[in-house]
């Protein structure tokens, strides 16, 4: 649990809440029919509960977007006063803002700015979520679009699209975009060309997870490139449907999408497959889910399909039973050897097999809500502080994290925790301002049949605990050992 100290105010706000959550079984539509008129007046009276929470909503973004500008300043003021360069200060502000909203350190960052531009720019916005003509969402997107103009500027467009004057009466959120970026080009039509023609350089391509073992690959480009992209690919499809393609447009895209920038046909000719799985699920059979780093959890039949090289199940039009090349990392330990797990070596970084041991345990950066790819393999306890080089002492961060925690102020440890799936490795912060908060490694398969251990915490040079992973390990052994487990 986060280590937020539970004052009074705290409690009271908390406690005005829970003061107009609906009583339990409360009142709901009649088993087949309409509501009679005594229930009318009941369900009047919940959705006025639904707009009062709403517009609470609002008015905690503001607060909140107040409070985070004090704690701006007030970092501020303590660094200048320790002799902190100017440059800087309020450096980790965003992060310990982040940890605080159960948000990402990332968009800590964007909350920061999205504050101080509410408070120092934009009155009439900030009001507006005061008194709940505005969600945060819409003044997000008020701030968004008028990022480019001076503060004089932003002023002026605040002022002439305040929430007082009817603007945004029943407006949806494109009406809003739409008219805060005719009023930014109205002020400045210079600052916004010049954004549009930056816009061009943050081009970029991710990847991001999709249900039943999808994937969304998105490409951030210059409009006239994502429509020339588009047109040639429904071209194409248009032209294999008329020659009898029996596969869907959209089916013929993606193909040609995948086919045309790998190079080959179906466009994988192979993979190294760094699956997480138990030997149940790979030998006999079990439904136990298995985890592909990078993505998340998958079925124990598509893990088995794919590493047993039967991949004709691609879909309608295209080739089946093609040759396809996997090449299996097998993920766990022999007990007794140490190797991979409880190797204590002394080199400054993580050996190979070791930082593909952490991808694959910790999948995403360990710190409390931040899901960005690893980037660093870490010391938690830093090398030059006697950290060793171990698996219980590293930790999979993204870079951000990384110089986030190296800061002054922010301290870290590793422990091991017994929950209910098993023994799994845990990552404290402290923060400058003295709260914890925990991060639990993701459950990998089969941790539910790990022994219990008690949480202990790491200290220099001290062995790793006896965590799931030896376990996990030493089942695998056995099991190929054919020794009872």
């Amino acid at each position: 649990m986060d280590g937020i100290r539970r004052t009074p105010a705290v409690e009271d706000l908390i406690a005005a809440v829970k003061s107009i959550r609906p009583a339990s079984g409360g009142s709901g539509s009649v088993d087949g029919g309409a509501l009679p008129d005594s229930k009318l007046g009941d369900c009047a009276l919940l959705i006025d509960q639904l707009r009062g929470l709403e517009d609470l909503k609002s008015a905690a973004a503001a607060a909140q977007a107040r409070i985070a500008v004090a704690f701006d300043a007030a970092q501020r003021s303590a660094d200048a006063a320790a002799g902190v360069p100017a440059e800087e200060r309020g450096r980790g502000v965003g992060a310990q803002i982040a940890l605080a909203r159960r948000e990402s350190p990332a968009r800590g960052s964007r909350l920061v700015g999205l504050a101080k531009a509410l408070v120092t720019e934009m009155p009439h916005t900030l009001a507006a979520l005061d008194t709940g003509q505005f969600t945060e969402w819409r003044a997000t997107l008020l701030v968004k679009e008028t990022a480019c103009l001076s503060a004089e500027d932003r002023c002026a467009v605040d002022e002439e699209l305040a929430a007082d004057t009817g603007t945004f009466d029943g407006a949806g959120d494109k009406a809003i975009i739409a008219a805060a970026r005719a009023a930014a080009y109205r002020r400045d039509p210079r600052s916004v060309t010049q954004r549009a023609s930056h816009a061009a350089t943050e081009r970029h391509v991710s990847l991001r997870p999709a249900p039943d073992t999808m994937t969304y690959l998105t490409a951030l480009l210059p409009v006239a490139q994502g429509v020339a992209v588009h047109a040639a690919l429904t071209r194409y499809a248009d032209t294999l449907r008329t020659t009898g393609d029996t596969r869907t447009r959209g089916q013929i895209m993606a193909d040609a999408l995948v086919e045309r920038t790998t190079g080959t046909p179906g466009g994988i000719c192979g993979v190294e497959v760094q699956l997480v799985m138990t030997d149940r699920t790979l030998f006999q059979g079990e439904s136990e889910p298995a985890r592909l780093p990078g993505y998340g959890i998958v079925p124990a039949a598509w893990a088995r399909t794919l590493l047993t090289g039967n991949h004709g199940q691609a879909g309608p039009g295209q080739p089946a039973n093609r040759t396809f090349k996997v090449w299996l990392r097998r993920l766990y330990t022999a007990p007794g050897t140490g190797e991979l797990v409880a190797a204590d070596s002394r080199a400054r970084l993580f050996p190979a097999g070791l930082r593909r041991f952490i991808q694959a345990r910790d999948d995403t950066c360990r710190t409390p809500y931040c899901d960005a790819p690893i980037r660093h393999f870490d010391h938690i306890i830093p090398w030059h502080h006697g950290g060793p080089t171990t698996l219980a002492n590293g930790a999979g961060l993204c870079e951000a994290c990384n110089h986030t925690k190296e800061l002054p102020g922010w301290t870290a440890r590793t422990g091991a925790a017994t929950t209910q799936h098993g023994t799994r490795h845990v990552l404290e912060i402290r923060t400058p301002t003295g709260h914890h908060h925990r991060s639990t490694a993701p459950p990998l398969p089969g941790f539910h049949l790990s022994a219990a251990s008690q949480v202990t915490s790491n200290s220099p040079g001290a062995a790793p605990p006896a965590t799931t992973e030896h376990y996990f390990g030493d089942l695998y052994y056995r099991r190929l050992q054919r020794q009872p487990a």
